[in-house]
C-alpha cells in the first residue's frame, strides 16, 4: 500500500465536523449566559415579591391603616410606603401581632409618611425586590 493512500481516506473529515459542532455549542451557551446578565435577568432570580392582598381601612392626614387580607406573611421591615410618589423607607408601624411578620388579619398603621391628602395614591413597596405589592387610594 502506498503512503499517499493512507491520508486520502474518508475518516479524516470526522474530526473537523465535531470541532465545528463543539465550537458552535460553546458560542451559543456563552451568548446565553452573557445575554442573561447584560439584560439584568441574573440579578432578579432570587428576589421575588411576596403574594398578598390588602385593604386600606382608614386614612388621616398623617397616617394610613392597612389590613392584610390574605397571602404570605411579610417581614414588616421589608415594606416601604409611597404616598403620591413620595417614598418613605422606614415608616413608623404599629399593629403587627406576630413578632416582626405581617400576618393575614393584622391591621398596620403607617405613620411618619408625610402628609396624606384625599385621593393620594398609597403604595406598599417590597424593598428586597423593589416591586409594588399594593396600590390604593387615600380616602380622608
Amino acid at each position: 500500500m502506498k503512503p499517499s493512500n493512507l491520508f486520502n481516506s474518508d475518516d479524516r473529515a470526522v474530526s473537523p465536523v465535531i470541532g465545528v459542532i463543539l465550537m458552535v455549542a460553546i458560542t451559543v451557551i456563552l451568548a446565553a449566559v452573557i445575554g442573561t446578565f447584560v439584560l439584568g435577568l441574573g440579578d432578579q432570580l432570587g428576589d421575588t415579591a411576596p403574594q398578598a392582598s390588602f385593604d386600606i381601612e382608614s386614612t388621616d392626614s398623617s397616617s394610613v391603616n392597612i389590613t392584610k387580607t390574605g397571602g404570605q406573611s411579610i417581614p414588616i421591615d421589608d415594606i416601604a410606603v409611597s404616598v403620591d410618589g413620595n417614598r418613605t423607607d422606614s415608616p413608623t408601624t404599629t399593629g403587627v401581632s406576630s413578632g416582626n411578620n405581617w400576618q393575614t388579619g393584622d391591621t398596620v398603621s403607617f405613620s411618619d409618611i408625610g402628609t396624606v391628602n384625599d385621593d393620594d395614591s398609597i403604595q406598599l413597596i417590597h424593598d428586597p425586590s423593589g416591586n409594588v405589592i399594593f396600590e390604593g387610594t387615600a380616602d380622608i
